[in-house]
Formats: structure tokens, sequence, C-alpha cells
């Protein structure tokens, strides 16, 4: 019974805790990061303010987990961390997840708080950088490091050749979206555009000639 109404606990401590992150990226995107307070991110996610607090002690506090969360949401998922062995497949694996996380709207609510808050609060800037983009950036530069030591693929710059990636990745599901109201690619679309990036890196990193599905059709 004591452990039934621990994890009952742990359930209703998480579901107050984004219901906070979520009231808050809403609000920082409405009224901007100054001009919300605490009190009413508490009032916004239906919890006592003596709750928030407890959580989060400070508004930076509770950005920086806005951030880690949104950086973060596949951590535990294997599939974003493939083992060293086959490079098309490990790239798949990233690229297709990569997709899946800068393509949440949560994600670009990110960038725009980010971006129309920096003049005023650089320290959201780095935030994003330090805590989220450059963990996950350097993850994936781990495994093509892994896949060059492993003898699997040429890739004498991994951090590069991760900005390579990602960047062809984000340059199409990303970065348009947080310019143009109408942009909704179809999942047909970003399937596409991620496969696309594979071939292109296993073109420039791959020990010999490439084998390419498509080339079998």
């Amino acid at each position: 019974m004591a452990a039934e109404l621990t994890a009952h606990h742990r359930r209703l401590a998480q579901q107050k805790r984004e219901a906070i992150t979520s009231a808050a990226t809403e609000l920082f995107l409405d009224r901007g990061y100054d001009g919300t307070s605490l009190a009413r991110i508490a009032e916004a996610a239906g919890v006592s303010k003596s709750t928030l607090f407890k959580q989060f002690p400070t508004k930076a506090a509770l950005f920086e987990a806005i951030v880690t969360e949104s950086w973060q949401r596949d951590a535990g998922d294997t599939a974003a961390r493939p083992q060293a062995g086959d490079l098309r497949s490990g790239l798949t694996a990233i690229g297709h997840r990569y997709a899946d996380l800068i393509g949440q709207p949560r994600m670009a609510s990110l960038f725009r708080i980010v971006i129309a808050e920096l003049p005023r609060f650089p320290e959201l800037g780095r935030m994003q950088f330090q805590l989220g983009k450059l963990p996950y950036f350097a993850s994936v530069q781990h495994y093509l490091e892994s896949e060059h030591e492993a003898g699997n693929a040429d890739v004498p710059d991994a951090e590069s050749a991760a900005n390579q990636f990602l960047g062809m990745i984000a340059n199409y599901v990303l970065w348009p979206r947080m310019l143009l109201t109408g942009w909704d690619p179809t999942a047909s679309d970003i399937h596409n555009a991620v496969e696309e990036a594979v071939r292109t890196m296993l073109a420039r990193y791959t020990l010999g000639p490439p084998s390419d599905p498509k080339s079998a059709l």
C-alpha cells in the first residue's frame, strides 16, 4: 500500500510539473519572459504558488527545466542512441528521432521565446545552447566518433559531420516553421528529407562506395 501511494504521489507531482511547464511556455510566448510572473504561471497551471515554488524557486529554474525537458524527450529511448556497426541504420534512427523532436510545436515555441527575449535576457540563449542543443549535438558527435573508431566510417571531424547532418534536417523541419505560418510538411515529406540527409552523409563518410536501396529498384 505504501508503495502504491508513493507511486501515486509521483504521478501527481509529474502531472503538476507538466502543467506548470506547459503553462509557462504559453505565457512566455504570449506575454514575454519578463512580463510573466511565477504567480500567473501557477494560476494558469491550476496549482498553488507553494507547489510551483517548491519545484521551481525562480523563473530561471523553470525556464531551465523547459529547455532540458524539451531536448531530452527521447533520452530514455535506446533507438535514439544506436550502437556503432551500421552507419546507415544508425544515421536513419538518429535522423528520424531528431526530426520528431524538433518538429514538435513545443520545440518551435522554445526557439521563439529565446529569439524574442535574447536582447534583454542573453542567459536564456546560453541555457538553450548549453543545456539543450549542445548536449544533443554532442551525443550525435560521439556516435559518429564511435563509427570512425570502429572502422565502419571515415569521419575525421565528427563535430563538423554532426552539424552537417542535423543541420540538413533542421533546415527543412524546423527553420521554415519559424518564419512561415503555413509551413506544415507531411510525414512523407519529412521522411524523405531525413532519408536524403542520410544518403548525403553516406556518400561523404562511408568507407568505399555506399549502397543505396534505390539502386536495387
